[in-house]
């Protein structure tokens, strides 16, 4: 074995234990261009941890992506704005920028089935995991069951710790499955424990009230989330 060879394999193992992909995956081929174009050594050891921060992002937001529970990937430049009454893309893409959830924001996406409610929450969840936050995908009816069920195992306020670290948490169908009022409570008081400290989505049906002397649990909650919150109709 050539002694190129041998340095070459010191180079993979050193690699690995320091857990280097990215310098593993292009330090022969840079180290290519810097012969051929005669490229100080400082250059060369720029170029190379470049790759390395490069390839630490993109398995940030791999992991980010695979922690949200997406049920599909949707981006916004698969949607259809034209066909989309009512929603604006400048007001989407000013969102994909992330402001809302740094202040934070929730954010309402209410609008009869069909109408792209889930694909724009789930655009934006990516979107916020590009720039590494931490998302969360859930349906209302399931996230309704584990508040539940973590009060009858009285762990409820560890449940509560545990989404607060989530910076984006989407909650899809309020309101097309119902629950009972003590599963709205639940989850008004999950909503509010986040409010001003962490990023809602919710996607719904239940915007528009009619005048009743009794609401049911998902109307409360929604109700209470338009009142202060920024609100996207679909039509």
């Amino acid at each position: 074995m050539s002694a190129a060879a041998v340095t070459r394999d010191l180079i993979v193992t050193h690699t690995r234990a320091l857990k280097l992909p990215g310098v593993a995956r292009v330090f022969e081929s840079l180290a290519r261009q810097a012969r051929d174009a005669h490229w100080p050594h400082e250059d060369y050891l720029h170029e190379v941890l470049s790759a390395e921060l490069g390839s630490r992002h993109e398995s940030v937001i791999r992991q980010r992506l695979r922690d949200a529970r997406f049920p599909e990937v949707k981006t916004l430049d698969t949607f259809d704005f034209p066909a989309a009454d009512g929603i604006s893309a400048t007001q989407i893409h000013t969102l994909a920028r992330g402001e809302w959830v740094t202040a934070p924001e929730n954010l309402i996406f209410a609008g009869p089935i069909g109408t792209g409610k889930t694909h724009l929450a789930i655009a934006l969840g990516v979107e916020a995991t590009k720039h590494k936050r931490r998302v969360l995908f859930t349906r209302a009816a399931d996230l309704v069951r584990q508040l539940l069920e973590a009060r009858d195992a009285r762990e409820l306020t560890r449940l509560h710790h545990r989404l607060r670290r989530v910076e984006v948490l989407i909650i899809d169908e309020l309101g097309f499955v119902p629950f009972e009022r003590a599963g709205g409570e639940l989850l008004f008081n999950l909503i509010t424990d986040r409010y001003e400290r962490r990023a809602t989505v919710v996607t719904t049906n239940l915007l528009r009230f009619r005048k009743r002397k009794r609401l049911n649990a998902q109307r409360i909650v929604t109700r209470s989330l338009a009142a202060r919150d920024s609100a996207v109709r679909s039509s």
